[in-house]
């Protein structure tokens, strides 16, 4: 992809704060934003406080993915833009790109906006990410949001930007610049360094991030969970199989059973219900013992 540093791209305090400004930019109280559901839950807060309406799709029975089919579904006149957050937190997966250009052919000409959270597009495993801002047919009506936080372990440094036409990243900048001003020149130096320096140091993350997927998709599966494989990012989202009323119940069992800190499904909308999210961003040693205390509790349900 290809975009003029000089009017198509904003650098943003974290991409958090990218996808903050872009919300208030296209939406008007009332308007509905589609985005999957189980997902990442500081998406629906935004959307709230730009005045938008939250439409959870749920991608439950779909491998958690949300395609041209369940997007049509849910489209109605008060439709205002679709979320893409691929790959996925809490889920891991991502699209194809088959999947992708259904989407794209779907929503071309129509008065919606793409918001492509592609923060994890780095940590790919199965397959190269694709952006679906890639098919010209909608790149104008198409919003990237994307950051140094997972590609190069920078999350503190709160470093985001945005990829945007010139036609709608001008709006967007009004609000971005009465709303921080800037990044820190510190952080902007220190990802300029990242992405010039360290430009490859996300395939090494990623070649032990495959390793650690493999150990624990391995683990989970001898313990007879039920878990879609994950092809990005360093989560993985099972279905335990507990008799606790919510998945935020048996997170608190976790904690003083089996000292052990998974988060909650139903952290990520009411389509996590019954899942926790495993984060593998450990070395091989933390996560041994950790499904070690797993497996032990499971077998005392």
């Amino acid at each position: 992809m290809n975009y003029d540093p000089e009017d198509e791209i904003i650098v943003t305090v974290g991409a958090s704060q990218a996808i903050d400004v872009t919300l208030r930019t296209i939406i008007k109280p009332g308007e509905e934003v589609l985005l999957p559901g189980p997902v990442y839950p500081g998406y629906e807060p935004l959307i709230k406080l730009a005045g938008g309406v939250p439409v959870h799709i749920d991608t439950r029975d779909n491998d958690f993915k949300m395609t041209a089919q369940l997007i049509k579904e849910n489209i109605t006149d008060k439709t205002k833009c679709v979320i893409l957050p691929y790959p996925s937190n809490p889920t891991g997966v991502t699209l194809t790109e088959d999947e992708l250009e259904e989407i794209a052919q779907l929503l071309k000409d129509q008065p919606i906006f793409i918001l492509a959270d592609e923060i994890y597009s780095e940590l790919t495993y199965n397959q190269p990410h694709v952006s679906i801002a890639s098919f010209e047919e909608i790149r104008e009506q198409t919003i990237v949001i994307q950051g140094v936080s997972k590609s190069h372990s920078m999350t503190g440094f709160r470093i985001g930007y945005l990829l945007a036409d010139r036609s709608i990243r001008k709006h967007i900048l009004k609000v971005h610049q009465y709303n921080v001003s800037c990044p820190t020149s510190i952080s902007q130096y220190a990802a300029l360094q990242a992405l010039t320096v360290g430009e490859n140091d996300s395939e090494i993350m990623c070649q032990s991030y495959a390793k650690r997927r493999d150990f624990v998709l391995k683990r989970l599966k001898q313990m007879g969970l039920d878990v879609v494989e994950p092809d990005g990012a360093f989560y993985v989202f099972p279905k335990l199989k507990v008799s606790d009323h919510t998945s935020f119940d048996l997170g608190l069992r976790l904690v003083d059973e089996a000292g052990l800190a998974l988060v909650p499904g139903d952290a990520f909308s009411e389509y996590g219900q019954g899942y926790m999210r495993l984060s593998y961003a450990y070395n091989m040693e933390v996560l041994e013992e950790g499904l070690n205390r797993l497996e032990d509790f499971l077998s005392k349900q």
